[in-house]
């Protein structure tokens, strides 16, 4: 497979595209890139227009103003779409890409045709707010780089960082490079806005997948669950020992999953439409 050439919008969001058909968007978390979706991009684009960029303040896209909120993150992805004339998309959001998926349906409603949300946050414990706002503090003081062991620590199993040791470096060196102001400002909303608009998830009427991994200690399953129950009809997905990256960890597993929910809830929408008796 051509691996896709990075583009940027006039507004500076820096993405790729390769692949025909239903456009899926892929929003990476904190401190990673659009790099990040190599093994979605293998398993997605044979059937659909799969899309992934930079969010503000990461890879090669535009530094967001400090005091952004998390609505301009939803904002870019509809400029992207703007610039690929696309009118409506599947969102697919990790981590810190949940929360802007989430955003982006509660602010974009019309411009969203399903929505996945993968080891994202909700309704965090006193303690586990505690401990994300200490370490964004932390990255503040420090840089980027600051508790990047810890994170892959937390991210990975050992399996995996003793089987794929050039991998694992090569995301290492992406945390350490972030731009400081703009890794800093994504990570304060990443600490802080897990219930971002929680009392109006009542309201999205898109196909909606919400999944993490057995073994993911900051995006718990008990978070899925919650979230899940919130979005009517949401299907809630627990993949078995698997922790934070399983895009990237496992990859065919979570293709799998992904082509299964994309079909389906492709189904769900054209039945609701009458097009499919």
């Amino acid at each position: 497979m051509i691996q896709p050439v990075a583009e940027r919008t006039p507004a500076g969001t820096s993405y790729m595209v390769q692949g025909q058909g239903q456009p899926v968007v892929l929003i990476h978390g904190v401190g990673l890139n659009k790099e990040m979706w190599g093994g979605q991009f293998v398993g997605l684009a044979n059937d659909y227009r799969v899309i992934a960029y930079d969010m503000l303040g990461h890879g090669h896209s535009r530094v967001p103003a400090a005091d952004t909120a998390l609505e301009g993150y939803a904002d870019q992805l509809a400029e992207l779409l703007d610039h690929l004339q696309v009118q409506q998309a599947c969102v697919i959001g990790f981590s810190m890409g949940g929360l802007v998926a989430r955003a982006f349906a509660l602010n974009h409603p019309q411009r969203l045709a399903a929505l996945v949300v993968l080891n994202s946050v909700f309704n965090r414990s006193p303690e586990q707010s505690a401990g994300v706002i200490a370490r964004a503090a932390q990255a503040l003081a420090q840089g980027p780089d600051a508790n990047v062991d810890a994170a892959l620590e937390r991210w990975f199993s050992r399996e995996y960082k003793a089987a794929n040791p050039a991998q694992v470096a090569a995301i290492r060196q992406v945390l350490a490079s972030n731009d400081p102001q703009g890794y800093h400002t994504t990570y304060a909303l990443f600490a802080t806005q897990d219930m971002y608009r929680a009392e109006d998830l009542g309201s999205l009427q898109v196909p909606t997948l919400i999944a993490t991994g057995e073994l993911d200690a900051g995006s718990t399953p008990t978070m899925a669950r919650q979230l899940a129950a919130r979005i009517p009809g949401a299907h809630c997905v627990v993949l078995a020992e698997q922790r934070h990256m399983m895009p990237v960890e496992a990859p065919r597993e979570v293709n799998k999953m992904l082509l299964d929910f994309l079909r389906q809830a492709r189904t769900l929408t054209e039945s609701a439409k009458g097009i499919v008796a």
